[in-house]
C-alpha cells in the first residue's frame, strides 16, 4: 500500500486554471473523497494522480518516489470510470482478465486471480456473460473487478455510482466501503454528491474553482466548516445563511440583520467584533428549535411559510421578515401556513463568517 502526496500541484489548460496549488497528503490505506461542484478540478486532480494528465507545476509522490513523469502503466493504479468502459465483445471473465493478459501473467495465475476477485465482488456466476446482459450494478462490479485484479497500490474511482438508481447507489456505497476496508487499498474517490462522500470517506477534500477549500474528516467538515463555501455545500438541507452586523449595546453583543436581532453568547461577540463587524450568521436546519407559546427572551419571531413532510421529519420554511429559514422539526408537530412561531437557535451550534473573505470567524 502507498501514501500519495500532492505537492503544490497545478494544472492549467491555456488560460483555464483547472487546479491551483493543491497540497494533499493521503495516508497509506486511507479512503479520501474529492468533493465539489462540476468544474471544481476534482477529476483533473484524479487524472494527474493516474498519470493521464501531467501537472503544469508541482510534484506527485507515491510514498517518497516522485511519479510526476511516470506513465500510467508504471504507477500500479486501478481506475474505475463513470462509464465503466467495459469491452462489449468480451465476457465478464475476459474483461476482468484483460489487464493481466497485457502484463503477460501466466494463464493459471490469471484464472486464479479472476475467480478470486469475482467471488469477492459476488459476480462469480456471471463470468461467461457479456456486458450487455448485465444490470448497471453488475457492470459496476465488473469494472471494479478489472481495477482490483491487478492488486493496485492506489485505487482511483471517478464518480463510479452516478449511473445507478438511488437504491442501488446506497447498496454499492456500502459495498465499496466494505471492500476498501477489507483490502486496505489507498483509495481516491471523486464525487459531487456530498452524502456519498460523507458516508464513505475517512477524509474529504472539498474543492471549488480549482482550489482546496478544506481537507478534514466528515464530522469536522460538518461541525467546523472553514468557510462559507464548505458551510453551504456540506449538509442537506443546507445551512441557513443570513447577512448582518455585530452590534454592541451596553456591553452585550447582538447579531443584527435587516429582519431580526439575536443576542450572541457571552465572549463570542467580543471575539468577532475585534476582527470584523460585517458577518454572515450560519445555522443548520436541525440546530433551530421551533417554540410554540412563550420562549426565553433570545428568540426570533417568524411565520410558517410552507411545511414539507419528509417522513421522519418536517422541513418547515419560516419567513422572518424577508429572510427564509429552513428548519427540521419532529414529524408530529402540527403547523399551519401563516401561523406565528418563535425560533430558538442552539447557541452552541451557530457559525459566523467574515462577509468579505467568507472565512469562519468562530
Amino acid at each position: 500500500m502507498v501514501r500519495v502526496t500532492l505537492d503544490n500541484v497545478s494544472k492549467f489548460f491555456g488560460k483555464v486554471k483547472a487546479v491551483v496549488d493543491l497540497n494533499l497528503e493521503i495516508r497509506d490505506g486511507e479512503f479520501v473523497a474529492l468533493l465539489g461542484p462540476s468544474g471544481c478540478g476534482k477529476t483533473t486532480t484524479l487524472l494527474m494522480v493516474a498519470g493521464i494528465y501531467k501537472p503544469t507545476r508541482g510534484r506527485i509522490l507515491f510514498d517518497d518516489e516522485d511519479v510526476t513523469d511516470l506513465p500510467p502503466k508504471d504507477r500500479n493504479i486501478g481506475m474505475v470510470f463513470q462509464s465503466y468502459a467495459l469491452y462489449p465483445h468480451m465476457t465478464v471473465y475476459d474483461n476482468i482478465a484483460f489487464p493481466l493478459k497485457l502484463k503477460k501473467v501466466p494463464r493459471q495465475e490469471i484464472d486464479r486471480k479472476v475467480k478470486e476477485v469475482a467471488k469477492l465482488l459476488q459476480i462469480d456466476e456471471l463470468l461467461d456473460r457479456k456486458p450487455a446482459q448485465l444490470s448497471g450494478g453488475q457492470r459496476q462490479r465488473v469494472a471494479l473487478g478489472r481495477a482490483l485484479v491487478k492488486e493496485p497500490d492506489v485505487l482511483l474511482l471517478d464518480e463510479p455510482l452516478s449511473n445507478l438508481d438511488a437504491k442501488l447507489r446506497i447498496l454499492m456505497r456500502a459495498e465499496i466501503k466494505r471492500l476498501q476496508k477489507e483490502l486496505g487499498i489507498t483509495t481516491i474517490y471523486v464525487t459531487h454528491d456530498q452524502v456519498e462522500a460523507m458516508s464513505m470517506a475517512d477524509k474529504i477534500a472539498v474543492m471549488n474553482k480549482g482550489r482546496l477549500q478544506q481537507y478534514a474528516d466528515p464530522q469536522t467538515l460538518y461541525n467546523k466548516p472553514a468557510n462559507l463555501f464548505v458551510a453551504g455545500f456540506i449538509g442537506s438541507p443546507p445551512m441557513n445563511l443570513v447577512e448582518g452586523n455585530i452590534v454592541e449595546e451596553n456591553g452585550t453583543y447582538y447579531f443584527v440583520s435587516s429582519s431580526f436581532k439575536y443576542r450572541l453568547p457571552s465572549g463570542v461577540g467580543e471575539l468577532i467584533a475585534s476582527e470584523t463587524s460585517s458577518v454572515i450568521l450560519g445555522v443548520r436546519p436541525e440546530d433551530i428549535k421551533i417554540v410554540l407559546g412563550d420562549g426565553d427572551d433570545n428568540v426570533i419571531s417568524g411565520t410558517v411559510y410552507v411545511v414539507e413532510p419528509l417522513g421522519r421529519d418536517l422541513l418547515v420554511n419560516v419567513k422572518v421578515g424577508e429572510t427564509l429559514f429552513k428548519i427540521l422539526a419532529p414529524a408530529d408537530l402540527k403547523l399551519e401556513p401563516g401561523q406565528s412561531i418563535l425560533l430558538a437557535p442552539n447557541e452552541k451550534r451557530i457559525h459566523l463568517f467574515d462577509r468579505k473573505t467568507g472565512r469562519a470567524v468562530i
